[in-house]
């Protein structure tokens, strides 16, 4: 299993094309320099009046498969 951490500060605004049609993905960086590709569906949980804010966590399978996403602050 491989865990990544990362930070998300986003504006409502920037937040907005997530539920655009045709965006299923976004590509983050992780703390460590290792670019992730993550499902939108995933952070649109995240989405709140002010935007995104926080330090995440996400947990993949050694086949690549989300075992856990999670907001740590």
């Amino acid at each position: 299993m491989h865990t990544y951490y990362f930070s998300i500060k986003a504006s409502y605004d920037e937040c907005l094309k997530l539920y655009q049609p045709g965006n299923n993905a976004v590509v983050i960086i992780d703390e460590q320099g290792t670019k992730i590709q993550i499902p939108i569906k995933n952070l649109r949980p995240f989405v709140s009046p002010t935007g995104i804010r926080g330090r995440f966590r996400l947990q993949v399978s050694g086949a690549n498969k989300l075992v856990s996403f999670e907001k740590m602050a």
